[in-house]
C-alpha cells in the first residue's frame, strides 16, 4: 500500500461521516456517527475516535470545508477533491 492511502483513506471518512451528519444536525452527533461508522468501510482501518475528533475541529463558518492531510491534517475551505 502507497504511503499516502492511510491519509487519503481518513481524509474519506472524515469527509464522509461530515457529509452523513450534515443533513441530520443532530445535537448530539454520537450515536448517529456510530451507526454510521459501523456500516462503513473505514469502520477497521479509521477508529471512530479519531473521525470524531476531527469533525470537532471544523470551523463554524458555514462555507464549503473538507478536511485534508489525513490525521495530522485539518479543514480546509472548499470542496473535497474525492467524494
Amino acid at each position: 500500500m502507497p504511503a499516502a492511502a492511510p491519509d487519503a483513506l481518513f481524509d474519506l471518512a472524515v469527509n464522509r461521516a461530515h457529509a452523513a451528519l450534515r443533513g441530520l444536525r443532530p445535537a448530539d452527533p454520537a450515536p448517529a456517527l456510530a451507526e454510521w461508522h459501523a456500516r462503513t468501510r473505514f469502520a477497521r482501518r479509521v477508529p471512530l475516535a479519531a473521525v470524531v475528533a476531527a469533525l470537532a475541529l471544523k470551523p463554524d463558518d458555514r462555507g464549503e470545508w473538507h478536511w485534508a492531510g489525513g490525521p495530522g491534517g485539518g479543514w480546509v475551505t472548499g470542496k473535497a477533491p474525492f467524494p
